[in-house]
């Protein structure tokens, strides 16, 4: 079991990649967030005030520089590596000059033929929730490394970092060169 302690720490606009399920972001920050999801049954069963849109996060329907922050609360964990620098690259091109990508997750080396189980107890903004997320499948893997890199390579520059236990939890800032 691993604890995170969230507070409302983000500020404007905030795009939640993955944001269904228990909605953890949109929980904290209500009407601020716009959390996508793949899957609309994730969505429809979320707790919380935030806007729901059944969405691909590799394909983003946005505008560039549409919000202030991108979230991803246990989201990279289930995707298939090919598919992380589109969505680094969405998630830059729709954050705003100077806004924030923000990062919690845990790294793995392989979910098959065992799959791979994170046990959280989430302190969101003072509300208890306590969840597993897991995933399964062939060549899934996720390593802090792997989403340095990524982020580097969409053009987002590291502004905070903290691992341990495991688990990692990354701060990227869109950089206007020019």
């Amino acid at each position: 079991m691993v604890d995170i302690i969230l507070k409302r720490e983000i500020s404007g606009r905030i795009l939640d990649l993955g944001g269904g399920g228990e909605g953890v972001i949109g929980r904290i920050y209500g009407r601020a967030v716009t959390a996508i999801d793949i899957r609309p049954e994730e969505l429809d069963g979320a707790p919380g005030n935030f806007k729901r849109l059944c969405m691909d996060a590799r394909r983003l329907d946005f505008p560039g520089a549409s919000f202030d922050a991108v979230t991803a609360f246990y989201f990279l964990m289930y995707l298939v590596p090919e598919d992380r620098p589109a969505v680094f690259a969405e998630a830059a091109r729709v954050l705003k000059s100077g806004g924030r990508m923000y990062v919690w997750d845990a790294a793995y080396r392989s979910a098959f033929p065992e799959p791979h189980l994170v046990e959280l107890s989430i302190d969101a903004a003072g509300e208890r929730i306590g969840t597993t997320y897991g995933v399964l499948g062939e060549g899934m893997c996720l390593s802090r490394d792997d989403v340095l890199s990524r982020a580097a390579e969409a053009g987002l520059a590291p502004a905070e970092a903290r691992a341990g236990g495991g688990h990692f939890y990354l701060v990227f800032e869109k950089v206007q060169y020019g």
